[in-house]
């Protein structure tokens, strides 16, 4: 378990101080501790360290075969434990992120790019380190939510140190597990390395119990909301039923919009129903086309931003993991979206 892992590192932590303050019993007793709670080969070589006394009486517990060593075994600087204990360290969220209260957007945005990569499980082996990594997806995941943030600025965080339990034992809740909002904001998976067991074991344990949370909390809440979902569901009925558009913006036929047309200018393809030629001529046709492609431009544009963000993210991921294959698969991406936002802009200024 990753509780007991911790635990033996902070003991092999306290054994490796008392080594080199001449209590070679004191490290003993809390390498045994250690090895008993979670094997590992850094343990073992601490303890051959600590002299021959040790040999009379007591031994390590050998390794279960089942069991790897820990990450405690992998090499971390003493810069990563020292980011690691600053990170847990934190007061609140603004503070886990580095930030000022009122920081923008933009600056959470910096401030998250550089800490998710720097606690990334394959970056930064420290002990700790997924921890930190978690407390920092959760407190963007919230900040970067503008209710989410209101209501944290409102109430905080109640269930404590916020870079230890994070906002699940508080009363705000990010809508994203960490390493989602990491595969987002970078496009794509982790690289490789331990971050898969952190994602398969901790993660999975973590979401069936959040899910377990939300669905006895949810019941409540619906019976509660349940008279005014009625009101809204059959107001928004009334309003479909009385004002149904008139075309959509499709690629296909739908329920209703079975006439494929085409605007006279930039030949943008849409479907509207049996009625649409009788109702709309003349001036009006020429007012309903330019809003059928005015939709479509600015849908072009929210799909190029997001194509362009995948694909900038995936880059510097690429570059900062020293990933190869990663950076030539970023540099093939394509971005058809732009690509034809690019040909429309051409056109209407040609």
């Amino acid at each position: 378990m990753d509780v007991n892992r911790d635990e033996a590192e902070r003991c092999i932590d306290i054994a490796t101080a008392a080594l080199s303050e001449g209590q070679p019993e004191k490290a003993q007793r809390f390498l045994v501790k250690a090895q008993r709670l979670f094997p590992t080969e850094k343990a073992r070589g601490e303890f051959k360290r600590s002299g021959p006394k040790a040999s009379a009486g007591r031994c390590l517990q050998p390794l279960r075969p089942e069991e790897k060593p820990s990450d405690a075994s992998k090499p971390y600087t003493a810069d990563q434990l020292d980011a690691v204990r600053r990170i847990k360290q934190c007061r609140d969220f603004y503070d886990i992120l580095g930030v000022q209260a009122d920081a923008s957007d933009a600056e959470l945005k910096r401030s998250y790019r550089k800490l998710a990569l720097k606690f990334h499980p394959d970056k930064n082996r420290a002990p700790g380190a997924t921890e930190a990594f978690k407390a920092i997806g959760n407190a963007y995941a919230v900040l970067s939510n503008a209710s989410k943030r209101r209501q944290y600025d409102q109430c905080g965080d109640e269930g404590g140190n916020p870079s230890g339990q994070g906002p699940d034992d508080g009363n705000v809740e990010p809508d994203i597990s960490p390493e989602d909002l990491f595969n987002m904001f970078f496009g794509g998976g982790y690289p490789s390395g331990n971050a898969d067991a952190y994602t398969n074991g901790q993660m999975h344990h973590q979401r069936q119990e959040r899910r377990e949370r939300q669905r006895d909390g949810g019941l409540a809440l619906f019976v509660q909301v349940m008279p005014i979902l009625i009101l809204v569901i059959v107001s928004a009925l009334s309003q479909i039923m009385v004002n149904n558009p008139p075309y959509s913006l499709s690629f296909r036929p739908s329920a209703g919009y079975t006439q494929k047309r085409l605007t006279e200018n930039l030949k943008v393809p849409y479907y509207v129903g049996g009625q649409f030629s009788k109702e709309f001529t003349g001036v009006l046709l020429k007012n309903l086309e330019q809003t059928v492609e005015d939709d479509y431009i600015s849908s072009l544009r929210n799909n190029c931003w997001k194509e362009k963000q995948q694909k900038e993210g995936m880059l510097y991921r690429a570059r900062y993991f020293g990933d190869t294959d990663l950076y030539q698969r970023a540099q093939r991406a394509r971005t058809p979206s732009c690509a034809k936002l690019s040909e429309i802009t051409a056109s209407l200024h040609g």
